[in-house]
């Protein structure tokens, strides 16, 4: 006797549909389980026998085979339990095929048959959608699933409810999305900052075209409150967007109470993290910071302080808005298209500019330590802002200035137009993704705009991918200020943006000469 059941492996964010086949048939009692499991899923056959012998259900003695298909696929984690549990139950007659068929199922048992909540829910809904399946998980795990709305969740607490549900005794009401609200502990708005009026322009900017932006500064000029600033300037997630960002954070296990949240994610990982830890892999390929990060911000604080080695994973993912993570059996590919906001200080010692605070290595030890950022990545900044310091007495003047609410207001209208630009266009959905021909279209500077870009690429040296940075942050500062052609203070702004720490080429006295 043959049954299936169905369930899912996943590979990064893509599930991969597994067919688990379990025969009962003569020979010495053995329980077997093939099919490239790992640790987790080999121990699964002591979890599903001592769950059913707490339902008074014991094992016949016969030789058990359990098949995971595809073979040459890795099955990692202990969401197979219930898969497994459900195709022995079939094979033994207890619960009816067909039903079974037609049920994706993940799920971990417990030794007394609860079912124990697992990561993936939400992609493995998905999966169950695109398979014309209904979706069996543990009770824990229903409100994140049923956010599809295209397929039914069923939400059992324990194994026992499920057999009770497919013998057609205590049907298992379908589950209902969830909603949480995450809290808003660590936004601050821009009402509470005093002055630094080039540095929340330049936020607002950054905001409406997802352009990834640098603060450097003195030690307390405010860097990391106006990065804190940002997820109150973006606007809510699409629905797309929200399904999007949390499957990876299902994936994760960063999902509480089975919702998921507009809210744009905040990531500001520590300058001691890893590799595998910012961009994604470890034992499991994990997401890592960059994925967690997909659609927000993130937000690497101190940057010259990160390896120079963790520093350089970004470059790649700053461009393709992906990353992948390669294992010798498997890719595992992530999403991460992000925000980065980067702030450092000027020097090791932080007060370069203050001549009766800064060591006795300034000027040399600015560019040694601003130095460790690579020059390629530092030509992936857009905006480069110089933080001011602000002077004590500055802390007690009253609150003043425009609110995030108002800024974020413009950044919408902003990223409206964007949105209705790029409409034709699959893929693009911000000004800082434009490029090629499409760049040359939407962000055509005037008369002025041209022949100032013109004198600023030859002055300083820009790159090509420098030059379309400055057309983009030009685009972006045009739908500010709700203008068609990009003109001359258009792009008068982003340059300025641009040039901030760059030196102009020296000149080669020979060739001056000859």
């Amino acid at each position: 006797m043959i049954a299936r059941a169905f369930t899912v492996a996943f590979e990064g964010v893509d599930p991969r549909s597994v067919e688990v086949q379990c025969a009962v048939s003569a020979g010495l009692p053995a329980f077997a389980i093939v099919g490239l499991p790992d640790k987790a899923v080999s121990e699964a056959r002591e979890r599903v026998r001592t769950a059913l012998a707490a339902m008074s259900i014991a094992l016949p003695s016969r030789r058990i085979t359990v098949n995971l298909s595809p073979a040459d696929l890795p099955k990692e984690g202990s969401h197979f339990d219930l898969a497994i549990a459900l195709a022995l139950l079939a094979a033994l007659e207890i619960i009816p095929k067909d039903e079974v068929e037609h049920t994706l199922a993940i799920g971990e048992l417990s030794l007394d048959g609860r079912l124990v909540p697992v990561l993936g829910a939400l992609p493995a809904a998905m999966a169950a959608a695109e398979q014309d399946r209904a979706l069996l998980c543990p009770r824990a795990c229903g409100a994140e699933a049923a956010w599809v709305g295209a397929t039914q969740v069923l939400a059992a607490g324990t194994l026992d409810e499920v057999v009770r549900h497919f013998a057609g005794q205590t049907p298992i009401a379908p589950a209902e999305a969830g909603e949480v609200s995450i809290p808003r502990g660590r936004m601050r708005d821009l009402a509470e900052v005093r002055g630094q009026e080039r540095a929340k322009r330049a936020l607002e900017i950054a905001a409406a075209g997802r352009h990834h932006m640098l603060l450097v500064g003195t030690p307390g000029s405010g860097k990391s409150m106006l990065a804190k600033c940002m997820p109150g300037l973006l606007p809510p997630l699409l629905p797309a967007e929200a399904l999007e960002t949390s499957m990876i954070h299902s994936i994760a296990g960063l999902l509480t109470e089975g919702g998921i949240s507009r809210l744009r994610p905040f990531r500001d990982p520590h300058h001691t993290a890893s590799p595998a830890s910012i961009v994604g892999g470890g034992r499991s390929a994990r997401p890592g910071e960059v994925s967690l990060a997909h659609n927000g911000v993130l937000f690497l604080d101190e940057l010259p302080e990160f390896p120079p080695r963790v520093l350089d994973t970004l470059r790649q993912p700053l461009e393709s808005g992906e990353i992948m993570v390669p294992r010798a059996d498997a890719r595992y590919r992530y999403p991460c298209r992000f925000l980065l906001v980067a702030a450092a200080n000027p020097c090791r010692c932080g007060y370069l500019a203050d001549a009766s605070r800064a060591c006795s290595r300034a000027p040399s030890c600015g560019e040694d330590y601003l130095g460790r950022i690579s020059g390629p990545l530092m030509d992936r900044f857009d905006l480069r802002i110089e933080v001011p310091p602000v002077e004590w007495m500055d802390g007690s003047l009253p609150r003043g200035g425009e609110s995030s609410a108002t800024v974020a207001a413009r950044v919408a209208v902003a990223r409206g137009i964007q949105t209705r630009r790029y409409a034709g266009h699959p893929g693009i959905r911000e000004n800082a993704e434009a490029d090629g021909d499409l760049l040359e279209e939407v962000a055509a500077p005037d008369e002025e705009g041209r022949a100032l870009l013109g004198r600023v690429a030859g002055r300083f040296g820009l790159s090509a991918r420098a030059y379309h940075r400055i057309l983009r942050v030009a685009r972006t500062i045009a739908d500010l200020d709700g203008s068609g052609p990009v003109r001359y203070p258009h792009v008068a702004e982003a340059v300025s943006y641009r040039l901030a720490f760059a030196q102009p080429l020296k000149q080669d006295t020979r060739l001056a000469s000859s």
